[in-house]
């Protein structure tokens, strides 16, 4: 479907339209409540900007959008794996759906003055080179008073699947040693730059050096503390058991392409997940919804 058929079939004046730059096609919302701009490619919400309000959410100045790379920052999705695929190195980081394209099926605005997009993208040739089950993906995006993302998932096969996925989620900063976390305390977790597991005591979490930290088995709203910009940013989430909290610091910055060397002061990722312990299994003819739900407090 080419940019005018797109915006004919889908566009809602005055609150969503469609544009390309560089072989990409992105979604613009604009509503009362906030304006994002969303990827078709990878199903990427880059900003979600409340009114009154400033960016949630953090993209990279020198990420590069180009066909068969990821993009750095918004909301990335990790389906049908988050991490390094289990089995074959060769295989792309976080799965291969941010770097396909996907479709629009669905735009709508909702009677609370609400915009809803939803993108599609559903087993093909493409997908069987890195995966071998039948499925369709929804990513559907709420953007209003709350910016709500779901990944539903739906096994279209004759046979059982299972995939791991996360909402990989970047918030922007005043710098990340003001920040503190909340909603963690007494959760264990896998730390995965040494390979153990810790339980975190501490009732806030904070950021003094790089962190990959998977925890299990919890299912509460975190909120993101930043005094400097006078802001909570609570994620709420729905159908996911895992949470990942990631910050490359300094020296990972510097091995990164798409970021710059100080990065690491300007964001954190909060990620909602299914992975360790929690791996989706689906029969044929289920489904499962992954939700993450961000607003300031």
């Amino acid at each position: 479907m080419n940019l005018d058929e797109l915006n004919e079939e889908f566009g809602l004046e005055g609150e969503i339209g469609f544009y390309e730059e560089e072989d990409i096609v992105f979604a613009m919302v604009s509503n009362k409540y906030a304006d994002a701009t969303i990827s078709l490619y990878g199903a990427q919400i880059l900003n979600y900007n409340p009114v009154r309000s400033m960016e949630i959410l953090w993209m990279s100045p020198e990420s590069i959008f180009e066909k068969g790379k990821a993009i750095r920052g918004g909301i990335p999705v990790c389906f049908p794996w988050f991490g390094p695929h289990v089995s074959d190195e060769t295989m792309p980081q976080h799965g291969f759906a941010r770097i396909l394209d996907w479709e629009v099926s669905k735009t709508e605005m909702l009677p609370n003055g609400e915009s809803k997009i939803v993108l599609q993208l559903c087993s093909s040739e493409e997908t069987k080179k890195y995966w071998p089950y039948d499925f369709c993906a929804d990513m559907i995006f709420t953007v209003g008073n709350k910016l709500s993302v779901t990944l539903k998932v739906t096994n279209t096969s004759n046979e059982p699947l299972d995939y791991t996925c996360a909402l990989h989620s970047y918030f922007s900063l005043s710098a990340i040693q003001n920040i503190t976390i909340e909603g963690l305390e007494n959760t264990l977790y896998q730390n995965q730059l040494d390979g153990g597991e810790y339980l975190q005591e501490t009732e806030l979490l904070e950021i003094a050096q790089a962190e990959t930290r998977h925890y299990y088995d919890t299912e509460t709203t975190c909120v993101i503390d930043d005094p400097i910009y006078k802001r909570r940013i609570r994620i709420e989430k729905e159908g996911s058991k895992n949470t990942t909290v990631w910050n490359p610091w300094a020296e990972a910055c510097l091995q990164m392409g798409d970021v710059p060397d100080d990065a690491y002061e300007t964001f954190v990722c909060l990620e909602t997940v299914n992975k360790i312990n929690n791996s989706i299994e689906l029969s044929p003819g289920e489904n499962h919804e992954t939700t993450a739900i961000i607003g300031i407090e």
